[in-house]
C-alpha cells in the first residue's frame, strides 16, 4: 500500500475526527450564542454568523468523509458524493469571502464609529451576505462536472476528491481561475484593509494608538491573514500541482506522483481547519455577544445554584 493510500486510511479518519469534535461544540455554541443571546444585530454580526452556519454545514459533512476513508470505500452514492464535495467547498470559500467582508465592517467601524457609513447597515450586511452564497454556488458549480467518475457496471459511482477526478487538462484551468478568484483576490483584499486600518491608526493621536479598541482590531484582522496564508496556501498550491501531474503523467514516475499526491493529502484538513479556528474570531469580535453569552451563564448558574439551595432547604 503506498503512501498516499495510508494517509487517505488513517490521517484524514484522524484529522476530521479531529475537527468534527472542535468545530461542532465552537460553531454549535456560536450559533445558538447569535439567536438567543444577542439582542441587538450589526453588519459584523450578520457576516460572523453567516460563516458559523457555513462552517457548521462543512462539519456535519465530515461523519460520511471519516467513514469512507476509514472504511476505504471507493463508491458511493451520487447525492452523497456530489453534496459532500459541493458543501466543503462552499463552506471553504464563503468562509474566506465572510472573514473578508468582516474586516472591511472592521475597517469601517474606525472610520466611522457613529455607523453612518451605507454598508454598516444591517440590511445592507444582510443583502450582501447573500449575494456571497450565490457567487460561491455559482463560482464551484463546475467542480461537479469533475467529482463523479461514471461506473458502467453498476449503479454506483467512484466519487474522487477534486483534484483526484476529472478530466485533468479541463480541471487544472478551472483550479487555477477557482485559485485566484476565490483565494487570491479576497486574501488580497483582506490584506489592503489590514494596511488601511495600520495606516489609519498611525494617523491617529498618540492617545488613540495606545487604546485598546483601536489596537484590538488590528491584532485581529492580522491573525486572520496569517491563518490564510498558513493553512489555505500549501492546500491550493498542492491541488494545481496534484492536477498538473496528472496533465503529464508521462513526464512523472510513479514515486514521484504518489509523493505530490501524499502532499496533497497533507494539505487538504489543514485548509479546512479553518472551520475549528473560526469560532475563536466570533467571540473575539463579537463584544456584544461575549457579555450576552456570559450575562446568560451567569443567570443559569445563578438559577441552577439557587433551585440547588431551595432543594436542600427542603
Amino acid at each position: 500500500m503506498g503512501m498516499d493510500n495510508l494517509l487517505k486510511r488513517y490521517y484524514l479518519p484522524a484529522m476530521y475526527g479531529i475537527e468534527f469534535i472542535l468545530g461542532i461544540v465552537g460553531c454549535v455554541t456560536a450559533i445558538c450564542s447569535y439567536i438567543f443571546c444577542l439582542k441587538e444585530w450589526k453588519s459584523g454580526n450578520v457576516y460572523l454568523f453567516n460563516l458559523s452556519v457555513s462552517d457548521l454545514m462543512f462539519i456535519c459533512t465530515l461523519p460520511s468523509l471519516i467513514t469512507t476513508y476509514a472504511q476505504e470505500q471507493t463508491h458511493q452514492n451520487d447525492f452523497w458524493c456530489f453534496s459532500n464535495r459541493y458543501i466543503l467547498h462552499l463552506d471553504l470559500y464563503s468562509s474566506i469571502l465572510f472573514l473578508t467582508w468582516v474586516s472591511i465592517d472592521r475597517y469601517l467601524l474606525l472610520k466611522y464609529p457613529l455607523r453612518q457609513h451605507v454598508l454598516q447597515k444591517t440590511s445592507s450586511a444582510v443583502v450582501i451576505s447573500a449575494l456571497i452564497w450565490i457567487v460561491v454556488t455559482f463560482q464551484i458549480m463546475p467542480i461537479l462536472t469533475f467529482l463523479v467518475d461514471s461506473n458502467n457496471s453498476s449503479n454506483k459511482t467512484t466519487c474522487k476528491d477534486f483534484a483526484s477526478s476529472g478530466n485533468a487538462n479541463h480541471s487544472l484551468i478551472y483550479s487555477l481561475c477557482l485559485t485566484f478568484t476565490g483565494f487570491i483576490v479576497p486574501l488580497t483584499v483582506l490584506c489592503f484593509f489590514y494596511m488601511k486600518i495600520v495606516k489609519f491608526l498611525k494617523s491617529m493621536d498618540r492617545n488613540f494608538q495606545n487604546n485598546d479598541s483601536f489596537k484590538r482590531p488590528v491584532t485581529l484582522v492580522f491573525s486572520i491573514v496569517i491563518v490564510f496564508i498558513v493553512l489555505q496556501t500549501p492546500y491550493h498550491i498542492m491541488r494545481n500541482v496534484r492536477i498538473a501531474s496528472r496533465v503529464n503523467l508521462a513526464k512523472y514516475s510513479r514515486c514521484d506522483r504518489i509523493i505530490i499526491n501524499s502532499l496533497y493529502i497533507v494539505t487538504r484538513p489543514l485548509a479546512f481547519f479553518q472551520s475549528v479556528i473560526n469560532p475563536l474570531f466570533y467571540f473575539l469580535m463579537g463584544d456584544r455577544l461575549r457579555e450576552s453569552l456570559f450575562s446568560k451563564m451567569e443567570m443559569s448558574f445563578i438559577s441552577v445554584m439557587s433551585f440547588e439551595l431551595t432543594s436542600n432547604s427542603d
